[in-house]
């Protein structure tokens, strides 16, 4: 019953959100850093571009982008999780849900968003990441992009997933195309904007 509640609880919550994109980061980012800016900045333009913003709402990267979600009069959402060495959801959080289940808050990142943008984090961000490709690359979702964001951060990843993977041959090329590197904040909006462009035409009303 508590894993339903936690759906209901979500669905409910979320319900009239309208357009969003979830912002991934490591909770480990400190404030000043310029990872820490360009998650309030990334933010702030989706905010301006008429989306609201979901976070993890813990510290660090999801605190940035909060920030320059509610800086910007938007929407911020975070869906927090019961960890016991996390300290709850953050201060800019104006739309606050807690689950306990990964699955059940995952579902919810995906379910609201039109667009993913991930910033350089840890293992929790890498989670998410690949899950999200994966649901695109298997057709469970409908396509949305996913942009990461720190060139010299990300970079590594590329090449490991452009050469030792594509090489093996256990994903194809077509399967990296679905994620986008640029340092650009104006980049990243603009890649949202568009795929959502190509897609709200097809949205159930």
């Amino acid at each position: 019953m508590r894993i339903q509640s936690e759906f209901v609880e979500g669905f409910g919550a979320l319900a009239e959100l309208g357009p969003a994109v979830s912002v991934f980061g490591s909770a480990r980012t400190r404030p000043g850093t310029p990872f820490y800016e360009m998650g309030t900045e990334v933010a702030r333009r989706l905010v301006e571009s008429g989306y609201a913003v979901i976070t993890g709402g813990g510290p660090g990267a999801m605190e940035a982008a909060n920030k320059g979600a509610l800086e910007a009069g938007g929407a911020s959402v975070g869906l927090g999780i019961e960890l016991p060495f996390e300290q709850g959801l953050n201060e800019f959080v104006n739309l606050g849900v807690n689950f306990r289940y990964f699955f059940a808050r995952k579902t919810m990142f995906v379910k609201y968003a039109q667009g993913f943008i991930v910033l350089p984090g840890g293992f929790g961000t890498l989670d998410e990441l690949f899950e999200a490709v994966t649901l695109v690359q298997t057709q469970k979702v409908t396509s949305f992009p996913i942009v990461l964001m720190g060139r010299e951060y990300w970079g590594g990843l590329f090449d490991w997933l452009r050469g030792t993977v594509l090489q093996t041959g256990t994903v194809s090329a077509k399967d990296i195309d679905l994620l986008h590197l640029t340092d650009d904040v104006d980049e990243a909006v603009r890649l949202v904007i568009a795929a959502d462009e190509q897609v709200a035409p097809k949205r159930p009303e």
